[in-house]
């Protein structure tokens, strides 16, 4: 059997003469915060401080046999040195010879090392001098950032994004490990998984290296899932085993169905038996290598067939068509290392949460580790996954070319057993940037990646995993016949609204599948107090516009306001609480609108689920973890059912009631209708019994006797039902009539710890977009709620976590809500 030794203790970090000790994985910004001798970026302007980090050389030294590692070798024929991740380029030696270079982070390295020990040297030079070493063989290409990331395999946001601080990681980032092994090793598997007829088939596509004394030796290969075995004789270097399992269980999306998982087993072992004889199966222990993995049965289809609207982005799983609810995911931490399982399952659950069904992992940053696509798998969350481009034109020419190949083979390989990968995914607008960003003419005929997206990567995925769809990039339209970024076709991203206008104007189109759209709003008070110790916050303050790495972020945040709010002057409480009901809005805006456009809308993807530090973002998870207002907001409008009211389909001032049921049955609904005035007397109501067909949307017009004049600003129009609440005001609310809020709290102990309360709110007037700041009342408390509108008259009760000891005074001090211009 293979043995194997981890190599996580026992490493130096060479800076200024000195040796430090080094933790693997991890990277060098990890190692000098943990000896200090590096402020942490993520506080204050601290990120300018370090910059110096990303543009030395680094080397990492380790001592070979010398904590046992090598124990066993003389028992085993062959060594291998295994780097999982080796972030990015760096010469790697032992006992003063070299072993090998390495110029991709996405990559994994293996040497053989058989027979040797001594002084381990991994030697890492600055990303920007490799990057600049290939600029100056390739040429020039153009960037929408004033980094050089398109020349090298690195995790693009490494050097800063319109959400990221600019920290160029060096290290070990994943494990390090020493095998020993003989006779032969298996060295790749692709799981072919498919369903017919109620029976799955997985079919394993092995690839084998032999060591010389067991290159001609005959090996068997045994395979198992669900009770049903195989086996193989082996006498090359690659063998095909099938396992058909009959009346398999579906995997389906969260929402859908259940997540079965089905363990897959594939041993190794030598084939001592006689030609013609069949041999017992030996025992687990006697296995030469072993792989074992967890699958799911399901079918896949990416509808993009053309239709009366332009050319449709359907996911079709199991026969059915989904409307997909997703995030945009971006890698949780600046420096990759630090992100451990836990971590994983933490921010997974946070989207479940939401109802959210599809992560896309976006092209700047990493391919994720396998506990991400684990937690998927169980949680039923489909994976969007990118190859790594984004916003760049990318040289085709060596070095990059055989390192993007060899880059996408492995990965496509190493996550093709999951059965949330729904997707293969080119790029991240780069076809569109070619298209209308003015590369075109500065590129003057230079390769930009377009032999990637169009050639390659589809040839890979073709290749080794036929099972899914690949697409081109996001937004692709299909072809070069219609604009990239065209609504009508394939994925859209809507930009030009967050950017230049209103979020009303979300509902100017109907696109076919919206892969990005978002919308600004700074993280939650106490991270602003945890990343900014001792600053007077406010919007222009230092560290908030540090913090704030979008063009014109502030502004656009501001005009956001402006447009339906007076925005606050020298009330930062005030801004902040804003710039959160905007954000809420605005994202529930758009998602509404499409879903009440479901088939031809068929899925939103908001920019995005999470951050990888503290900042001013398009976040609904701030950087430390905390839910912004978003996060609740994205569990309404994600929700199975959908109460909301949209403007008329006919061109006059109409409003429509609008029933979205992606559920499995019916939505047998009786809803109410009320036509209110401002100052909370009843003008009108009328009751609705309405079906809504399960997967299916509901629109109608509403009846004129209950709807609000238009341009009122004493009337609105509230529809309730099945708990469920959706508000028509005719004007913006600067120009409404709101009266002065006026509310009563009673704070209950939940339990007898004290550290649970209720906190019931008693409405006397229109309360609009009430929220509870949790951490204002303490910095880990948590609420089950956020943005609630409530009628005179009206209570909610919002359960609190960890607000031990706090009274009515501190929690009425967290509450906010909107006030009159």
């Amino acid at each position: 059997m293979k043995d194997v030794t981890q190599l996580t203790e026992g490493w130096s970090l060479s800076h200024d003469g000195a040796q430090l000790d080094a933790r693997v994985p991890g990277c060098v910004h990890t190692d000098l915060l943990a000896a200090g001798l590096i402020p942490d970026p993520f506080l204050g302007t601290n990120e300018n401080d370090i910059a110096w980090v990303g543009r030395r050389s680094w080397t990492y030294t380790h001592t070979l046999g010398a904590t046992g590692e090598l124990a066993t070798a003389q028992a085993h024929e062959r060594t291998d040195l295994v780097f999982e991740g080796l972030d990015t380029a760096a010469r790697i030696s032992l006992g003063g010879q070299e072993l090998g270079s390495t110029r991709n982070m996405h990559r994994s390295y293996r040497f053989d090392v058989t027979g040797r020990s001594g002084e381990l040297r991994v030697e890492f030079a600055s990303a920007y001098d490799e990057a600049a070493a290939v600029r100056a063989s390739t040429g020039e290409r153009p960037n929408v950032y004033p980094e050089p990331f398109q020349y090298i395999r690195k995790m693009a946001c490494s050097f800063g994004w319109d959400w990221g601080p600019t920290v160029v990681t060096a290290g070990m980032w994943r494990p390090v490990r020493v095998e020993h092994w003989s006779t032969a090793r298996i060295t790749r598997v692709r799981p072919l998984v498919t369903v017919h007829d109620g029976a799955g088939r997985v079919e394993l596509r092995v690839d084998l290296e032999r060591t010389a004394q067991g290159a001609d030796r005959p090996l068997v290969a045994r395979a198992a899932v669900a009770g049903i075995e195989t086996r193989a004789h082996v006498r090359g270097d690659a063998v095909t085993l099938v396992l058909d399992v009959p009346d398999v269980q579906l995997w389906w999306p969260r929402g859908y169905g259940e997540q079965p998982l089905y363990d897959v087993e594939l041993t190794l072992h030598t084939d001592d038996a006689p030609t013609g004889r069949t041999t017992p199966a030996p025992a687990p222990e006697s296995a030469l290598d072993t792989w074992r993995r967890r699958v799911g049965f399901r079918t896949l289809e990416l509808d993009q067939s053309p239709d009366e609207h332009g050319t449709g982005f359907t996911f079709v799983v199991n026969g059915e068509r989904v409307f997909v609810r997703g995030v945009n995911w971006i890698p949780d931490d600046v420096l990759p290392s630090r992100i451990t399982p836990e971590r994983y399952r933490t921010r997974l659950t946070q989207a479940a949460d939401a109802n959210i069904d599809l992560v896309r992992i976006w092209g700047g940053g990493i391919y994720e580790d396998d506990a991400f696509y684990d937690i998927c798998d169980e949680l039923g969350l489909m994976v969007w996954q990118d190859f790594l481009f984004a916003c760049s034109a990318y040289p085709e020419e060596q070095p990059l070319r055989g390192e993007v190949e060899a880059e996408a083979r492995e990965n496509v390989v190493r996550l093709m057993p999951h059965p949330s990968l729904v997707v293969w995914n080119g790029n991240n607008e780069n076809l569109w940037g070619f298209r209308d960003w003015e590369w075109e003419d500065t590129l003057a005929g230079d390769s930009w990646g377009e032999g990637y997206y169009l050639g390659l990567l589809p040839r890979v995925v073709a290749e080794l995993d036929p099972t899914r769809p690949y697409t081109a990039g996001s937004p692709w339209s299909g072809s070069w016949d219609h604009h990239p970024n065209d609504p009508d076709h394939g994925t859209y991203h809507s930009w030009e609204v967050w950017n230049r206008q209103d979020y009303t104007e979300y509902r100017a189109d109907v696109p076919r599948f919206v892969s990005e759209f978002g919308w600004q709003a700074p993280p939650a008070m106490a991270t602003l107090r945890d990343t900014l110790p001792g600053e007077d916050l406010a919007p222009d303050s230092p560290g908030m516009l540090h913090h704030q790495k979008a063009e014109d972020g502030n502004g656009k945040l501001n005009r956001g306001v402006e447009r339906h709010f007076a925005l606050p002057q020298g009330d930062f409480d005030r801004w902040h609480y804003l710039t959160q009901v905007v954000q809420a809005r605005a994202v529930a805006t758009g998602i509404e609108h499409w879903r009440a456009n479901w088939p031809r809308c068929a899925g939103t993807i908001v920019w995005q689920l999470n951050d990888c530090w503290p900042v001013s973002s398009w976040s609904a998870v701030d950087g430390e973890g905390r839910l912004k207002p978003l996060h609740h907001e994205l569990r309404r409008v994600y929700a199975d059912r959908l109460l909301t009211l949209q403007p008329g389909t006919d061109g006059t001032d109409s409003t429509e009631l609008v029933l979205a049921n992606q559920g499995a049955e019916a939505w047998e609904a009786s809803v109410t209708l009320r036509l209110m005035h401002a100052d909370g007397t009843l003008a009108a109501r009328l009751s609705l019994e309405l079906t809504a067909p399960p997967r299916e949307v509901l629109r109608l017009a509403v009846p004129p006797e209950v709807l609000p004049a238009a341009g009122s600003a004493k009337e609105y129009l509230v529809a309730d039902c099945d708990g469920l609440r959706a508000l028509h005001v005719p004007v913006r609310d600067r120009e409404f009539g709101y009266p002065e809020p006026r509310y009563d709290i009673a704070v209950e102990t939940v339990g007898s710890d004290r550290n649970t309360v209720d906190v019931v709110v008693s409405a006397q007037t229109l309360v609009r977009d009430l929220l509870l700041q949790p951490d204002r009342i303490a910095p880990r408390a948590t609420a089950d709620r956020g943005l609630i509108t409530l009628l005179p008259g009206e209570q909610v009760r919002i359960r609190v976590h960890g607000a031990q000891g706090a009274g009515a005074n501190t929690i009425r001090a967290a509450l906010f809500c909107v006030e009159p211009a």
